[in-house]
């Protein structure tokens, strides 16, 4: 049965909601819920936000809504508190591990995920969890992946939009990002070497290539190097990840510390990195997680790696049909960002790009708010430069 592309719209909420007075806790807030779209969960979040004032409140009341929505058989919700409780949790907290599998078991559960539509990718001496959706009679090629905090399954709901709007669709964790991570392989600045392995695994060419969220700056690393992808998706860009943490230190008043760090000492810089964290939640969570995903134990050595997250050095080489997305109030990635972009792509075949504004309730970072929106827009665009061949005519 044919869906048309504003029926898979449709299935995503319209609306960034002002659920905590934290900027960051907000979009996680608003993040796990529009994967549901899901009345009831809304209203449970509007009821236990206020009372989040640590991470310590935050893991503890996802936790238990998770056990609530799990009792009474409400799979993704289940799954998503149970996503959200894990976010700030260090690997070690014995709560970590039992909340990753119950977001995995229900978030696959939640989405009719057969066995037959998960894979394990081979890649050097581990594997890459992907999933792989197939239409009946499908109109192009898309393969997806995330960024600095993601877990693909996370994202399977558009997946499944993706293959039901006639797209072949393979979703998967690369190095540093979700279950591959929780096995211990860092990420790779060399982004082409697991998209790579993808397209070998499953004998893809004449691909789109999409990432989000810092996946928006390694999809240009891949494009540069991988001739099978012939139409790149940023959602969103992000140029320099080292910039955007410059960013974040500075609203701290700690940007004289980013833009200075290779002539500081490394201990005088790990010290007011420390002390930063002790003094700011978020900045302690982007640092660990940073280590954790990076493979480093100082924040000397973090800087240094974040700082080979960029596209600048491989943009020129880019020679496909580009779409970039950006958010007009994402509060990770400077909108700056985009015009660097733009300008740093003179070999693109095409190159289109899209600002998402408060009117549309999608200006927040990878359209947090109005995801449908961001999908039409990318459907949109693939019609226009071929990526996805026109619907059979109806017999």
């Amino acid at each position: 049965m044919m869906v048309s592309d504003q029926e898979i719209i449709d299935r995503f909420p319209v609306g960034y909601h002002p659920l905590h007075p934290n900027v960051s806790l907000n979009f996680q807030l608003n993040r796990f819920y529009g994967w549901t779209n899901e009345e009831r969960m809304l209203e449970e979040l509007r009821t236990v936000a206020p009372r989040v004032c640590d991470y310590a409140d935050w893991t503890r009341l996802m936790l238990e809504l998770s056990d609530k929505a799990l009792a009474a058989d409400r799979r993704l919700p289940a799954a998503y508190y149970a996503r959200a409780a894990q976010f700030f949790l260090r690997p070690d907290d014995p709560r970590f591990a039992p909340a990753q599998r119950r977001f995995l078991d229900n978030v696959e559960a939640g989405n009719g995920v057969t066995a037959s539509d998960r894979h394990l990718v081979p890649y050097g001496t581990t594997r890459l969890t992907a999933y792989r959706f197939t239409p009946a009679r499908a109109r192009g090629t898309i393969v997806v992946f995330g960024g600095y905090d993601s877990y693909i399954a996370e994202w399977l709901p558009a997946a499944l939009a993706l293959r039901d709007a006639g797209l072949d669709t393979v979703v998967f964790d690369g190095p540093g990002q979700g279950t591959v991570l929780d096995a211990g392989v860092p990420m790779t600045p060399d982004w082409h070497l697991p998209v790579a392995a993808v397209l070998d695994h499953f004998h893809l060419s004449d691909v789109t290539l999409a990432g989000f969220s810092l996946g928006g700056g390694l999809v240009m690393r891949a494009a540069a190097r991988e001739p099978r992808v012939a139409r790149v998706v940023a959602w969103d860009i992000l140029t320099d990840l080292f910039e955007a943490f410059r960013a974040l230190l500075g609203s701290m008043g700690l940007g004289a510390l980013a833009a200075d760090f290779e002539g500081l000492p490394a201990p005088v810089l790990d010290a007011a990195v420390a002390e930063g964290c002790r003094a700011d939640l978020l900045l302690d969570w982007f640092v660990e997680q940073g280590r954790r995903v990076m493979g480093v134990d100082t924040a000397s050595s973090l800087f240094r790696a974040w700082n080979t997250y960029r596209t600048d050095d491989v943009s020129h080489l880019v020679t496909q049909d580009v779409l970039l997305l950006a958010g007009a109030a994402d509060h990770y990635v400077p909108l700056r960002m985009l015009g660097d972009q733009v300008l740093t792509l003179p070999a693109a075949r095409s190159v289109v790009a899209r600002v998402f504004t408060e009117a549309e309730q999608a200006q927040n970072h990878c359209q947090i708010g109005n995801q449908g929106l961001a999908l039409k827009v990318i459907l949109d665009w693939l019609d226009q430069v071929g990526g996805r061949s026109p619907e059979p005519a109806a017999s």
